[in-house]
């Protein structure tokens, strides 16, 4: 068994059968596609490597057939490599993915030039409708030359989409392999929402008690971020509104912070939510709010009374504010059974088109037991990680 099927799958399924021709060109970033390529294999994907004459400069071939377990195509030949993946054929590739790119590989794409095995991969794919995705990576003032900019919107004219650089002082560096592996998960996918504009609320609320001191509840963000990344992976316009949860959004997901329940009713009247198709709210928004004292509460007392009142609910403001969008909200209670009525009443009271029903003990772990429940009663079960239950929410929903 090569070192590359070992590890196949180890991370996660989601490019099982996927077929990546990784194409490499002679940008110093070529270094990185070891990890890359290995990051690909462990979510399931069959990489296939092309490279440049000048790739070869900077990384050996060998590298790269041991990363991938298949042996790197540096020239084409009679076998016709380029139209076996990228052309007509029964069983193309599911993506080519052009990473690093330099200006000059984006240049000679653009304008239909294919002088290099990358390029003429290039060439087929666009003409045979398998899709690209290029990942550019040169110094900076070659990024902002006019004219690469004008040959990257010719080539998002004929559908390549690109995946931004990270702009650090004087360069335009490779984005992050997370990143990278996201939209390779995006562009594979069903896409069954894309075109979709999907507004996920998670995380906690945190009120503050005095200056020093705040209330807060157990909910990590797990949730959210699951929603968010499945919406993103099925081809979703997704944003986030997010309070302060263990876990961290990726940067390139559009993020809104908040951190109390006036912030986010801020955010509710001020944003616009008649945009949204779909608006999930399952952040764990605290049910009451202390009355705050100025400066530090002394410490050493016998007796602290945190008086509290209840806070305005964020709900009931959504309908109004999204008449026309689908939305799902959260309940949670520790009673089974108590919980689904509670859901149902909530649903109703807010003209919600569906409720996610879970118990307290899914707070702050990676597994949890929900129950879908919509407009006319119907009730879905399911238990699982919550990556694959945010799937099971959209499929219901969508």
């Amino acid at each position: 068994m090569h070192p590359a099927d070992e590890i196949r799958g180890s991370k996660s399924k989601i490019l099982s059968k996927k077929r990546i021709v990784l194409a490499v060109t002679g940008s110093i970033a070529a270094v990185e596609t070891i990890k890359l390529s290995r990051e690909l294999i462990r979510h399931g994907a069959e990489v296939f490597p092309v490279m440049s004459a000048s790739a070869t400069k900077i990384i050996h071939p060998d590298s790269i057939w041991f990363a991938t377990g298949n042996k790197p195509i540096v020239e084409l030949t009679g076998a016709t490599e380029h139209v076996s993946f990228c052309g007509r054929v029964k069983n193309p590739a599911n993506l080519l993915l052009i990473c690093p790119s330099t200006a000059n590989t984006i240049s000679k794409i653009a304008h239909g030039i294919d002088d290099t095995s990358v390029t003429t991969f290039a060439t087929t794919a666009i003409g045979s409708g398998v899709p690209i995705l290029i990942v550019p990576a040169m110094h900076l003032s070659m990024y902002d030359h006019r004219i690469i900019q004008e040959n990257i919107k010719k080539c998002k004219k004929v559908g390549i989409k690109f995946i931004d650089p990270l702009i650090e002082k004087n360069k335009a560096k490779m984005a992050d392999i997370d990143e990278i592996v996201s939209y390779v998960i995006r562009e594979t996918g069903k896409q069954d929402l894309a075109k979709k504009k999907i507004l996920v609320i998670g995380g906690p609320t945190t009120e503050s008690i005095d200056d020093v001191r705040i209330i807060t509840n157990r909910s990590s963000g797990k949730t959210a971020i699951s929603l968010t990344m499945s919406a993103f992976y099925r081809g979703a316009d997704v944003e986030l509104w997010y309070g302060i949860g263990k876990q961290s959004p990726p940067d390139y997901i559009k993020t809104v912070d908040f951190v109390s329940v006036g912030d986010l009713l801020k955010l509710v009247k001020t944003k616009d939510l008649k945009k949204f198709d779909i608006i999930i709210l399952c952040a764990a928004i605290s049910d009451y709010i202390p009355k705050k004292q100025k400066g530090k509460i002394p410490s050493g007392k016998d007796k602290l009374i945190v008086e509290m009142s209840p806070a305005p609910k964020i709900i009931s403001s959504l309908r109004k504010k999204g008449p026309k969008s689908k939305i799902i909200g959260y309940k949670v209670e520790e009673n089974k059974v108590k919980l689904k009525e509670k859901a149902k009443n909530l649903l109703k009271k807010n003209n919600l088109d569906f409720v996610v029903a879970n118990t307290i003990s899914g707070f702050d772990k990676d597994k949890n037991e929900i129950w879908i429940i919509d407009k006319k009663g119907k009730c879905i079960h399911k238990k699982g990680e919550k990556e694959q239950l945010a799937n099971q929410i959209l499929d219901t929903i969508k």
